[in-house]
């Protein structure tokens, strides 16, 4: 019932009549008065005026699943949502809902986690209301040894999302940071389940810097905020987000992988330079030359050897 009373409050944006709202939704002037003061507990901030009625001053920068799903006109991503205040990790959460059957599309939001995860175990720094933590489920009809490709796929939504929605130019640091001016501002943890020859599902998480003040970041990384010198409204960039990811999945199920690198090469920070990488145990260096078609990054070594690279920690040589 908030919902809809939010969808009528935000259709009109001169006072509405608690008669109106009663009298089009079914419900009693008293029960109306109880929504609003959920809603305004919620932050929202209502007017209300005798002999005028009620009018929405101001929304808070809260990602609920109301709030997402109301403008965000996608196909199949973002239809169920399952929204917390704070949560252990969404991912943890979106596995379990991955293995109870949950739909292609299914979102994990959280405005903070207490354990939330990246690569390689790191932790990533979650704090309340200040970025975007997601989690994604998808069931795509690709062989497992192309999963990574989603990776890049997300990568390149998120940047995509940056330049339409902020004009802000983005790169992306193979296989999964996204940085702004050569400092960290989102990272990305693929985590699947499958069998030999089939994906059964992925889990797709995002991890970004929006609102985060500048005394709680690291040295080596950056948020929105600090970028544009000004704070952004967290939820319609999550709606760019899912949309340009929706866009580019079905560019990648319909076109493959080739399409989905091609992108990513232009936002490619790593290509072209020197790197080293820890893969499996070992130490390798040399220059990263591409990408092949699943999205392991090729590394010429100085022997004039290629080796292909399907995970690791990179770090550029200055």
């Amino acid at each position: 019932m908030k919902e809809k009373i939010l969808e009528l409050l935000n259709k009109k944006h001169d006072y509405l009549s608690g008669d109106q709202i009663s009298r089009h939704l079914g419900i009693s002037r008293q029960g109306l008065w109880k929504h609003i003061q959920e809603l305004k507990d919620l932050g929202y901030e209502i007017e209300a005026v005798p002999h005028l009625g009620y009018r929405l001053a101001s929304a808070p920068d809260r990602l609920f699943d109301f709030e997402v799903s109301r403008s965000l006109h996608t196909k199949f991503i973002g239809k169920k949502i399952f929204y917390f205040d704070y949560l252990s990790s969404t991912m943890d959460l979106a596995m379990q809902k991955g293995m109870q059957g949950a739909p292609s599309g299914t979102l994990v939001l959280a405005e903070a986690q207490v354990r939330g995860r990246g690569r390689l175990g790191r932790e990533w720094f979650s704090p309340k209301y200040k970025g975007i933590y997601l989690s994604l489920i998808l069931r795509p009809d690709i062989a497992p040894a192309s999963c990574p490709v989603l990776t890049l796929m997300s990568a390149v939504s998120i940047c995509e999302a940056f330049k339409s929605l902020l004009h802000l130019e983005a790169q992306i640091k193979w296989p999964n940071d996204i940085l702004v001016n050569h400092k960290k501002i989102a990272g990305i943890l693929t985590e699947m389940n499958a069998e030999m020859d089939k994906v059964n599902f992925v889990v797709i998480g995002i991890g970004l810097n929006v609102n985060n003040d500048k005394k709680s970041l690291l040295p080596q990384a950056t948020a929105l905020k600090q970028e544009l010198g000004q704070e952004v409204r967290r939820v319609v960039l999550l709606e760019e987000i899912l949309r340009t990811l929706e866009n580019n999945y079905f560019l990648l199920q319909e076109k493959g992988t080739e399409e989905i690198i091609n992108k990513w090469r232009n936002f490619a920070l790593t290509l072209g330079s020197r790197v080293k990488v820890d893969y499996q145990g070992k130490h390798i260096e040399g220059q990263a030359v591409d990408l092949d078609s699943d999205g392991a990054l090729l590394i010429r070594k100085d022997s004039g050897l290629m080796q292909k690279i399907s995970s690791g920690d990179v770090t550029t040589c200055r």
